[in-house]
């Protein structure tokens, strides 16, 4: 019996969808470069990883990705067509990856369970991180070694670096970095859940609307702005005609976001929007797609953002504001602050990074934003 395991459309346990057997087939499609990218968590570092998928189909004009991932992730990587077969981390889907061959394993994590899978996995060649005979990560080709040293030099990180992610991790790789953007995958029924829930609460599609990510985790200190800043800013904005504001978030910023609602519900303006805090990860994209301007910390909703094109201004505290390539669409706003970036999960400062910065810098780069929004709509 011939059977082509190495075709694209090749199954084994049931007929393929050509319903040929392997012998005398036509339809063969050998799948190329075997590549499998191991890039598990947090959700925003996954979304600015998959510029990496257009990078490798241009070194590699024939292969089949292999994405693993954490499954909430997986929500977001799942309808991209650049991923060939996306997996999410499971024991059963570990236990099939020790046993495949590839040609090219890329590990982009330095967690144990990341690093340890990478070492198991076989293939010709291994870039990125893995993990040595102490238990440690490691850089797994030259290449990477500058990459990888960002997170042992404080001062090649957080100052004389200035190079963003994307690049970094193309270079790390052996790759050149040509601008390609970030990929992003949202059904388009919770495209419909956003615009429907904008339409209830009086959005027409002729309104800009401003969306205001106010949280941004709690693994690191300060990395929100303030709620004064907020409240100080939705004053300024919801005046401005056919300009609405929303506030967005998730479980987190509940308390947060509340607190912000009732600091202006009863000021002059058109009435804010809370979308909530209970939506899924998909129905917050959806959300997030009917927005024209977001503004947010360093945080998983910034890179979203960043994947559905929008206009977004984002400000930094104790991260690097240098890492994040914005692609031409948006304004960092950085502290002044000598400490900063410090990336401490605790602050000792009185005065923080956050407090300085000023709600006229963010107000003037949203403005700036909103009349490049509006020139560009007059014009399509």
């Amino acid at each position: 019996m011939e059977l082509k395991q190495d075709c694209k459309f090749y199954i084994g346990e049931k007929p393929c969808i050509h319903q040929r057997l392997c012998e005398g087939c036509d339809k063969y499609d050998p799948m190329g470069t075997r590549i499998l990218i191991i890039k598990l968590a947090a959700i925003g570092d996954v979304l600015r990883t998959t510029p990496l998928l257009d990078g490798l189909k241009r070194r590699y004009p024939r292969c089949q990705i292999t994405w693993l991932t954490s499954p909430v992730a997986a929500d977001l990587l799942r309808p991209i067509p650049q991923i060939d077969r996306l997996m999410a981390y499971t024991w059963e889907n570990v236990m099939r990856l020790e046993v495949e061959q590839f040609d090219v394993m890329i590990c982009l994590d330095k967690e144990p369970k990341a690093t340890a899978l990478a070492m198991q996995i076989r293939a010709h060649t291994k870039v990125g991180v893995g993990m040595g005979p102490q238990g440690n990560p490691f850089p797994l080709n030259k290449e990477f070694e500058y990459c990888f040293s960002l997170g042992l030099d404080n001062d090649l990180k957080f100052r004389r670096n200035q190079k963003p992610y994307q690049q970094l991790i193309f270079e790390g790789l052996g790759l050149e970095f040509q601008g390609e953007q970030y990929r992003i995958g949202i059904p388009e029924t919770e495209k419909v859940f956003g615009r429907e829930l904008f339409a209830r609460n009086g959005v027409t599609d002729s309104d800009l609307v401003l969306g205001l990510n106010t949280g941004a985790g709690t693994i690191f200190a300060n990395k929100s702005w303030t709620i004064s800043g907020y409240v100080d800013l939705i004053g300024r904005i919801r005046r401005v005609p056919r300009v609405r504001v929303a506030l967005l978030g998730g479980p987190e910023e509940r308390v947060r976001n509340r607190e912000i609602v009732e600091a202006v519900k009863n000021a002059p303006g058109a009435p804010v929007i809370d979308t909530g805090c209970d939506n899924t990860l998909l129905e917050f994209c959806g959300v997030m797609d009917r927005c024209d301007i977001v503004v947010t910390g360093d945080t998983m909703a910034m890179h979203i953002a960043i994947a559905l094109g929008k206009k977004v201004v984002a400000i930094f505290g104790p991260t690097c504001a240098q890492e994040i390539d914005l692609y031409g669409q948006g304004e960092k706003i950085t502290t002044t602050i000598e400490c900063a970036p410090c990336y401490l999960k605790v602050c000792p400062k009185t005065v923080t990074c956050m407090d300085l910065i000023s709600v006229e810098e963010v107000h003037a780069a949203v403005a700036r934003l909103t009349a490049s929004q509006r020139s560009a709509d007059l014009s399509s």
